[in-house]
């Protein structure tokens, strides 16, 4: 089942680039008593990711810190050592680089993606969401196209 606005972000742990390697983080860290913009995509390095994706949210970083927001992250099932390359790569060392290499919390949000005829395994749907001390507040998933996911979608509805 999806989550849904109304909901609260179910118990799990992620993995940052920390000073030592990769390091765990659960998603109490990441939500609890602050306000979170956490975009999600399909893999670090894919075209629309990389070229018109992750570019939103860099450039708006700033307008959406100023809306009241406490952190901008990105999701992706891909490993720690590629998020911190894309996030190297894409000059976004200001957006905390969540990875969820065995997809455990992209499917416990419901939001998973079967890539696997596509030889990409499973995957996390392209979506945004607004968390509010580990509340959704906003959920915007993209069947196709970034238009709802996008930084602009965000700052509108923030």
């Amino acid at each position: 089942m999806t989550i849904k606005v109304g909901d609260k972000i179910p118990e799990g742990m992620l993995t940052v680039m920390g000073a030592e390697g990769p390091a765990g983080i659960t998603t109490a860290d990441i939500f609890s008593g602050k306000k979170v913009v956490l975009f999600a995509v399909p893999g670090a390095f894919t075209p629309t990711c990389s070229v018109a994706h992750m570019p939103g949210f860099v450039v708006k970083y700033d307008e959406i810190i100023a809306k009241g927001v406490d952190t901008v992250a990105c999701l992706s099932v891909n490993d720690a050592f590629v998020m911190n390359a894309w996030k190297d790569a894409s000059n976004a060392e200001n957006i905390l680089m969540l990875a969820d290499g065995n997809c455990t919390f992209t499917t416990s949000l419901g939001l998973e993606l079967d890539g696997t005829g596509f030889g990409m395994g499973m995957r996390s749907k392209r979506f945004a969401i607004i968390v509010n001390d580990g509340v959704v507040e906003l959920l915007n998933v993209d069947e196709s196209g970034f238009e709802l996911s996008s930084a602009e979608a965000v700052l509108e509805a923030l």
